[in-house]
């Protein structure tokens, strides 16, 4: 067993230990399970095409779902993939309402391709190029790229526990993403003159 197995069966253990001792009673397990899921559940509902504030309340919301479900939960070592079914399935409830919500006179006529408020901020062509191209891409592709392109060494074991994925489909998963968004950067006109 290679040591990126390790870490995603040491961070499933962790979070099913977390949890069946939430379940026995200790309350106060809750919020170290929050702070070793959160930031990869966020990443997912943000690849669902989320404002960060939409993530952020998904994220929360499903956390309150867990408090009131937890009871029927009967096997600790699923709460990873339940939290990540549960953040994707609520997340796209969120994106479909939003679009209902919104009358087509709304959206400006040219919008930003920038998918986020820290995006928003980068103005070159260049930069645009690259987030309308970004935004192409199929969402299991843009959270995973938002993951190992926010600094520090992508948490892949955490990854691949909330997508069911095996760890070593990450890898060539994240460079067939990066394949893909590299040819279509290199067929943009806007791109290649920049």
């Amino acid at each position: 067993m290679g040591p990126a197995m390790n870490r995603t069966t040491s961070l499933v253990r962790e979070a099913a230990i977390l949890f069946e001792e939430y379940g026995d009673g200790h309350r106060d397990r809750i919020e170290p399970l929050v702070r070793l899921l959160s930031p990869t559940l966020w990443h997912m509902a943000r690849a669902c095409g989320l404002s960060q504030a939409d993530a952020e309340d998904v994220v929360q919301s499903v956390w309150m779902t867990l408090v009131a479900k937890a009871g029927t939960i009967r096997d600790p070592q699923t709460i990873v993939a339940w939290l990540g079914t549960s953040v994707r399935r609520e997340a796209w409830r969120v994106s479909r309402e939003n679009r209902r919500s919104v009358p087509r006179e709304d959206f400006p006529e040219h919008a930003d391709p920038s998918p986020g408020p820290v995006e928003a901020a980068l103005r070159s062509e260049t930069e645009r190029a690259l987030w309308r191209h970004f935004t192409q891409l199929t969402p299991r592709c843009q959270a995973l790229l938002r993951v190992i392109s926010r600094g520090g060494a992508p948490d892949y074991s955490a990854l691949a526990a909330a997508w069911g994925m095996p760890v070593g489909s990450i890898g060539p998963t994240r460079g067939r993403c990066l394949d893909t968004l590299r040819k279509a950067l290199l067929a943009d006109p806007e791109w290649s003159t920049s």
